[in-house]
């Protein structure tokens, strides 16, 4: 069996779990909801230059926000495999562990994928007008944050063997990483500290180029062919992170 066979295998079952988990799905879309309508109709009257209003804003940070809390919970998949053996079946299998991580990285991702484009068509509800360009610039973006979020999940959790441990730390991950993305204001009205954080977090330029694609242009930290490159290199620095731990794993 090739390793795309095995990649594919593992792919396919991540969805199929994924799909099954119909509660999961519904509730995951609660929170950017919640965000999105409540947090944001109650800071409609905060007033951005050239935005329509604060919902229209944020719009790009929620569909980011969905796919980290998407993404990087995914990780628990590891735990519940180690648990049920099939995590010690598969890293005994003839394949690959970079496959494996490959395998698994495009199957949650695919998860996310489906979680953030659900929000998409709710975009009318706040008054943003998505056109086929900015499609073109929305998915691989996504694809890319999903990628590099899923195998920081991915990481953290071949590293922990309890589910009480991974909770708490994906909280002290996830968290900051929202928090200082700029999903919910603009950085450039940030003190200085806190765009320190900012520019170390690979969510920040992620969100920027997702606003930048809905909106057609918006101020950006980078330019955003540089920001694009930044989530390349970050996607491809955490497969090799996350591949060369379970290559190290016994």
């Amino acid at each position: 069996m090739s390793e795309l066979r095995k990649i594919y295998g593992l792919w396919r079952r991540e969805v199929l779990r994924y799909w099954r988990e119909k509660s999961r799905i519904i509730s995951s879309l609660i929170l950017p909801l919640l965000w999105l309508l409540v947090f944001g109709g109650g800071m409609r009257g905060v007033e951005l230059p050239g935005i329509q209003g604060y919902q229209t804003y944020i719009f790009p940070g929620i569909v980011a926000m969905t796919l980290l809390f998407t993404s990087v919970w995914s990780g628990i998949s590891i735990i519940w495999d180690r648990e049920f053996g099939f995590f010690k079946e598969i890293m005994v299998a003839p394949v690959s562990r970079t496959s494996i991580v490959i395998g698994k990285a495009l199957g949650s991702g695919t998860s996310a994928l489906i979680q953030g484009f659900i929000l998409l068509p709710l975009s009318f509800l706040v008054g943003v007008h998505l056109s086929p360009m900015s499609f073109v610039i929305l998915i691989p973006t996504m694809i890319l944050i999903s990628i590099g979020l899923v195998c920081i999940g991915l990481l953290i959790a071949s590293m922990i063997t309890s589910m009480e441990g991974f909770n708490f730390i994906m909280s002290l991950v996830i968290m900051p990483m929202f928090f200082t993305s700029g999903a919910l204001f603009p950085l450039t009205s940030a003190p200085d500290w806190l765009r320190g954080f900012s520019y170390a977090n690979p969510l920040t330029y992620g969100v920027d180029v997702l606003r930048w694609g809905t909106f057609g242009e918006a101020s950006s930290l980078l330019p955003i062919y540089a920001e694009f490159l930044i989530l390349v290199l970050f996607a491809a620095a955490m497969i090799v992170a996350c591949s060369y731990t379970f290559n190290i794993k016994k």
